[in-house]
């Protein structure tokens, strides 16, 4: 997402050059959505992916619709005629034949999920998915699309300052063999230690209007980033990557996604994978309480989904 819109001006040259350069350092998923841009995100993925697409799990999401008058008011749509003709304009703007998994981006409470998700499995059949998901779903919202269809991965944050995931939702994941792809599990950056002041955003930066990087809530949030920075400093290692190891060490079932839209910090992202914790350095982590609204109040027009 990073890479079109939200953190700033973007630099595709350099956004090719880094998905390069992960697929040659070994990473094989790559997560967009047909919402980031919009549109141009699919397309700069398609570009980079151009003759490697044997070396990559695709994932792109869909349900997340824009106010033409106003790009901060978000809705939803997953009618299943906006399911197929999302996916065509994915495949299309990707420039592939398939997706290996095809996500809901978020819940539409205006649609039975039983319709979504059964709109979605006839993508499967037709060949053009490989494998469904959900993005931050509810343990009973995810039992009754499983049911029409298996759930391959809920996308969902998780990080050491978003752990919601980690009541019924996590347990439900696990009960019925669904991955967690981990989103922002660097803190939206911040848990890498290197925003220090609101003023490090730029005019186009969304954290901007994010409760989570204003007045009180930010200077709390520096007192958590100086914990793991302490805890990496006697480690020899960066924040962030011990904040990944942190996620990493969820269990073999929890993909994270850091996003990155410059080669320098991707390659300290991959370098998190050598990076272990023991049970002392996981406690002293997990004692840390989250602080902050994960969305501001603007982020969708009736707010998240009730039922996520």
């Amino acid at each position: 997402m990073g890479m079109s819109q939200a953190y700033g001006p973007g630099d595709d040259t350099e956004s090719i050059a880094t998905i390069h350069r992960a697929l040659d350092l070994g990473v094989t998923f790559l997560d967009t959505a047909d919402v980031y841009g919009p549109h141009i995100n699919e397309e700069l993925v398609g570009r980079a992916i151009a003759g490697r697409r044997d070396e990559v799990v695709l994932a792109t999401k869909f349900g997340i619709v824009l106010d033409p008058a106003d790009p901060l008011k978000r809705g939803f749509d997953a009618r299943p005629e906006y399911v197929r003709a999302s996916m065509d304009g994915s495949l299309r703007r990707l420039g592939v034949d398939h997706v290996d998994l095809y996500y809901l981006h978020r819940v539409d409470p205006t649609t039975p999920i039983e319709d979504t998700v059964g709109a979605m499995a006839e993508l499967v059949r037709a060949g053009k998915v490989r494998h469904l998901g959900l993005s931050e779903a509810a343990a009973a919202t995810i039992r009754r699309a499983h049911a029409v269809h298996p759930i391959a991965a809920l996308q969902s944050e998780w990080s050491l300052w978003s752990r919601d995931v980690e009541g019924d939702v996590l347990a439900t994941c696990r009960e019925l063999g669904i991955g967690v792809v981990a989103y922002s599990p660097l803190g939206r950056g911040f848990l890498t230690g290197a925003l220090t002041s609101p003023d490090d955003f730029g005019p186009d930066d969304y954290r901007r209007h994010s409760p989570r990087f204003q007045g009180e809530a930010f200077e709390q949030n520096l007192r958590l980033v100086d914990t793991v920075r302490e805890l990496a400093d006697g480690k020899g290692v960066t924040a962030g990557q011990l904040a990944l190891a942190w996620v990493l060490a969820r269990g073999d079932d929890v993909v994270p996604i850091p996003g990155t839209k410059r080669r320098r910090y991707l390659e300290e992202n991959v370098a998190a994978l050598d990076v272990t914790l023991d049970a002392a350095e996981l406690a002293l982590l997990d004692s840390i309480v989250p602080v902050g609204d994960r969305y501001p109040d603007m982020s969708f027009v009736a707010g998240v989904s009730p039922e996520r």
